[in-house]
C-alpha cells in the first residue's frame, strides 16, 4: 500500500526509559508524505495530540516508526 495524506496508520510509541509505560500502538493520521516511506504524523494520544514531521516506516511494530494497522 502507498501512504497518502489523511490515511489512518499506527505509530509505535517509545514508552518510558524506566519501563513505567511500555511501547504501544497509537492511532495517527498522515499529514505529509516524503521519500522512502517517511511521513509526517498527527499522533492521537489519550492526553492529546503529538506532531512528528519525519517518521520512518517499519513492517512490524518498532518504537518511533509507523506501520499499517492489522486487519481484524
Amino acid at each position: 500500500m502507498t501512504p497518502s495524506v489523511g490515511r489512518i496508520v499506527h505509530y509505535q510509541s517509545y514508552g518510558t526509559p524506566g519501563g513505567e509505560y511500555l511501547p504501544e500502538a497509537r492511532a495517527a493520521v498522515i499529514t505529509t508524505v516524503g521519500d522512502g516511506g517517511v511521513v509526517g504524523l498527527a499522533v492521537l494520544n489519550p492526553t492529546g495530540m503529538f506532531f512528528n514531521e519525519a517518521v520512518p516506516f517499519a513492517e512490524t511494530a518498532t518504537p518511533g516508526h509507523w506501520n499499517w494497522p492489522p486487519r481484524v
